[in-house]
This record gives structure tokens, sequence and C-alpha cells, in this order.
């Protein structure tokens, strides 16, 4: 069994454009694997990137789908989704992606809730932030249930959040701009990964749009 960043204690980061795209069991579409716990069927996260006129094989979702559009438009039987797109598929939904003129795409797989059925996609270009809970942070929710929490969030230059703990873990991909801690700097296109009960000190010197989620990682 692959196993990949597969211990929930330990913090990972990794500057995702830095790694190599791997080729798939479909010709055309590649992968940059983050975590994975499994083979061919695996909880995963990854990268997917699909070559124009690509696509694959039609297949049900036994533990869900969830994917966020970074570039070019992901299609299937349902519909186009541009960069900018959240979408969820439950556990026993079925599709056919493909991508007409080639896309990237962050996705999750096999990490849903069993009882978390809703099935959805949101157009984060249009959607409206909300004010978050400090100065210079604004929050477009994407889905919570249970434990999980996942959202956009945007910080302006300079801005600073308090310290905290991550009951449930933090799972963060940086869209745009520079993400930072106590850590270190995370330019677009890092994605990390924060233990069970891990603190941090995060801020933004020039500003940043990251994809988080909280809540969800197995306390080991």
């Amino acid at each position: 069994m692959t196993r990949i960043n597969a211990d929930f204690d330990k913090r990972v980061v990794l500057n995702t454009k830095g790694m190599d795209w791997e080729t798939s069991p479909m010709q055309g579409v590649y992968r940059r694997k983050l975590d994975r716990i499994g083979d061919e069927v695996a909880r995963a996260t990854s990268l997917v990137k699909y070559d124009p006129g690509s696509y694959f094989s039609p297949h049900t979702h036994g533990g869900g789908e969830e994917f966020f559009v970074l570039e070019g438009t992901f299609s299937d039987e349902h519909g186009d989704y541009p960069a900018g797109t959240y979408v969820r598929n439950p556990i026993g939904s079925t599709h056919k992606p493909h991508s007409e003129h080639g896309c990237t795409i962050f996705v999750k797989l096999h990490q849903f809730d069993p009882e978390d059925q809703k099935q959805f996609s949101i157009d984060t270009r249009t959607a409206e932030f909300l004010p978050g809970s400090a100065p210079g942070l604004s929050v477009l929710p994407l889905h919570s249930f249970g434990r999980e929490s996942c959202a956009l969030v945007r910080w302006e230059p300079g801005t600073v959040f308090n310290p905290h703990r991550h009951a449930g873990g933090e799972e963060i991909f940086v869209l745009e701009g520079t993400f930072s801690d106590e850590q270190g700097n995370y330019p677009s296109g890092t994605w990390l990964r924060n233990p069970h009960m891990s603190i941090h000190h995060p801020f933004s010197k020039e500003g940043c749009l990251i994809y988080v989620k909280t809540g969800h990682l197995p306390a080991q």
C-alpha cells in the first residue's frame, strides 16, 4: 500500500510548484501526490492536471470527492467548472470528468463523513466574502459538516491573526500571494497540513488568498 505523508501527527509543508508531475492510469492526466494512503483507490490529497482533450474513466466516489479548480475549466456530464469553482461530490456519486482546453484541480478523495450527502458547486469568483474575525480578513464559507469546516480566506496586506490551536488539525492551500507564520513564508502553490492541537501565529505581509479546512484530521 502506498503511504505518502500518512502520519497525521506530523506537520507537512510542500511547495507544489517544485514537484514533478506523475502519470496516471489515463493518458493526458497527471498528478502531484500530496498525501496518500492506498494505491489507485486511496485516501488522497493531490493536484491533478488534465491536458486539453483528456478525460478520466467514469467512476463512483466510494469515499467522496472535493475539489477546487485552480486553472482552466474542468467538466463532466453535470456541467463546466471554470477556475475558482469549488465542488463536492458525496459518497456514491458518479461522473466522467474531462477537460476540453485543459485544467488543474486541487482534489481530496475518500475523506467524507458517510452522512455528508450534500452535492453542490460554488463559483467563488462571484460569491460574496463576509467580514472575518480579525481586521483585514474576509471569509467565504464553502462547507461545514460535523467537525469539518472549509472556506476561502482573503488576507489584506499586513494582516495578523491571533496565535491559535487547531483542534482537529488544519490544512491550507495558498491560492494567491504569500501566507506566513512564525515558521516560514508560504507563496502561492504551497500546501500545509498542521496536526491536531498544533499552534501557530499566522500573518500576511503582502496579502494572500487561501483555501483552509479545519477539524477534519484524525487525532492519532
